[in-house]
């Protein structure tokens, strides 16, 4: 199984840049979306398909159809150990 790991960024984003060096550190190809060219329709989207209430952020990392969130949600699920409940580790490191 390959994994399907989409980031939606804009390209001044600190924290996009910081999600994409974590997801590269951990051997993870991943799908960048830039929304920057309808940056205000693309977030409602995105907050409507993922049932985000409120304001909605960036870089939002879906992988395998899970909303992960943001930067600090993956970091987190790294830092604890919890990366291959999301993703298949199998082709990452063997």
């Amino acid at each position: 199984m390959t994994n399907d790991i989409e980031i939606y960024t804009i390209p001044t984003c600190p924290f996009c840049k910081k999600a994409k060096e974590l997801l590269k550190d951990n051997y993870l190809d991943f799908n960048e979306y830039d929304i920057s060219h309808d940056e205000e329709n693309i977030r409602k989207e995105l907050g409507k398909k993922f049932n985000i209430q409120g304001y909605v952020t960036v870089p939002q990392i879906i992988i395998n159809g899970t909303r992960i969130g943001g930067y600090s949600d993956l970091k987190e699920i790294v830092k604890d150990g919890k990366l291959c409940d999301f993703v298949n580790c199998d082709n990452n490191w063997s």
